[in-house]
């Protein structure tokens, strides 16, 4: 599977092309999944993601995705579980301390994000894994996120509207 994910971060800046025009047409539908219901969408989806994004990336599916953010690469994948940078244990030819034959998902990454032009993005903060949300779809997650602040901003327009 190594083979295949390095592929996809050599490749990160065609498959963020991709993944922004199946992200807008896939969430333009969040109201549709959501009244649909979320929980009836999750094993089907959870399924198909997994399928996806295991072949590609070695996904874990960790339930909050930042592939985006991290150059295609996904660093569930590395051994310590790092969710912001390297650890810090990188050895001189880039590879893991913990499995010197492994590249470090982290400078994969930042190949990624190179190739990607996100600097920006990678530089932010990442949220710490949420373990609760292990083997679920982070595209549903996220639909239901949208859906949310959408009904809050449409509550809060309402009320101050006369």
């Amino acid at each position: 599977m190594y083979v295949v994910r390095s592929w996809a971060t050599r490749n990160s800046n065609f498959l963020n092309r991709i993944y922004r025009l199946f992200a807008s047409a896939f969430h333009a539908l969040d109201p549709v999944w959501c009244a649909i219901g979320v929980r009836r969408l999750e094993k089907p989806f959870a399924f198909l993601e997994s399928a996806a994004k295991g072949f590609l990336f070695d996904c874990t599916m960790c339930g909050r995705c930042v592939l985006s953010v991290t150059g295609m690469t996904c660093p569930t994948n590395c051994p310590k579980s790092v969710r912001n940078g390297p650890c810090g244990g990188v050895r001189a030819n880039g590879h893991c301390e913990v499995k010197p034959n492994m590249p470090c998902v982290w400078v994969e990454a930042w190949a990624g994000t190179k190739n990607m032009g996100n600097f920006e993005a990678f530089n932010r903060l990442l949220p710490p894994r949420d373990h609760t949300a292990a083997g679920a779809s982070a595209w549903l997650h996220l639909a239901a996120e949208n859906e949310a602040i959408r009904k809050a901003a449409k509550e809060n327009k309402s009320a101050t509207t006369p």
